[in-house]
């Protein structure tokens, strides 16, 4: 995935609200940008740290600007949650995740479970369909394990169920973690910060549930899925 147009270089003043980032441009200009991002961001909210920003130019956005990587513990990390899915969906086509290669066509947004829509369903006319629901990472807290999620994560532990239904019908399943930063060799589901989740990723993994697990090569033009990260329980 490249960036559409150069990222402007910032540094962060204050995250707040969820969805704002008060930012001073390296020429001094002091900006509000939108942050996509409903997380908590633990460790990349530090004001100071250097920030990238995209913008675009359509007339109807109240903020011009977007959040897009914080430069944190000598790396870049990308904090969009928009991002995810595309690059999951350019993997897909370019079956550079193994694990989901071969499937004959990649829907999104598919309706499924309690008024959920999957963010893809895979389908061939010679196995069984794939139910995939794709989450953001991006917490890093101690040595080189990359943790999910960074605050409580209702919605996504309700995913983790619906995704438990499909198997039991008799589809496949796959929870994907996206890992945007470059410094983790290891994931694992975050016990202290959302308890049920973890408890309940291992369950959805004990009932079938695959857990794939992805890192990302990251710059300032553009963000790639790379390789696969082990899962520690």
């Amino acid at each position: 995935m490249d960036f559409a147009q150069p990222l402007t270089h910032a540094t962060l003043v204050s995250r707040y609200k969820r969805f704002f980032a008060d930012v001073i441009l390296d020429d001094g200009t002091p900006v509000t940008a939108h942050c996509p991002n409903p997380g908590a961001m633990l460790g990349l909210n530090i004001p100071g740290y250097g920030v990238w920003l995209s913008r675009s130019d359509d007339p109807k956005r109240k903020l011009a600007h977007t959040l897009e990587l914080v430069e944190a513990d000598g790396g870049l990390v990308g904090v969009n949650t928009m991002h995810p899915n595309r690059l999951v969906a350019e993997a897909l086509a370019a079956d550079a995740i193994p694990e989901l290669s071969g499937y004959a066509s990649h829907r999104r947004e598919v309706k499924y479970g309690q008024a959920s829509r999957v963010d893809f369903l895979l389908e061939s006319p010679d196995r069984p369909r794939c139910w995939l629901e794709i989450k953001n990472c991006h917490l890093r807290r101690a040595g080189t394990l990359a943790e999910f999620p960074d605050c409580v994560a209702a919605r996504s532990s309700k995913h983790l169920k619906e995704l438990e239904a499909m198997v039991a019908r008799g589809d496949r399943a796959v929870a994907l973690f996206v890992v945007q930063r470059t410094d983790c060799d290891t994931f694992s589901a975050c016990h202290d910060l959302d308890p049920t989740f973890a408890r309940g990723l291992g369950a959805a993994a004990d009932a079938g549930v695959e857990v794939l697990v992805y890192a990302c090569d990251m710059s300032t033009t553009g963000v790639r899925i790379a390789r696969p990260l082990p899962w520690a329980r």
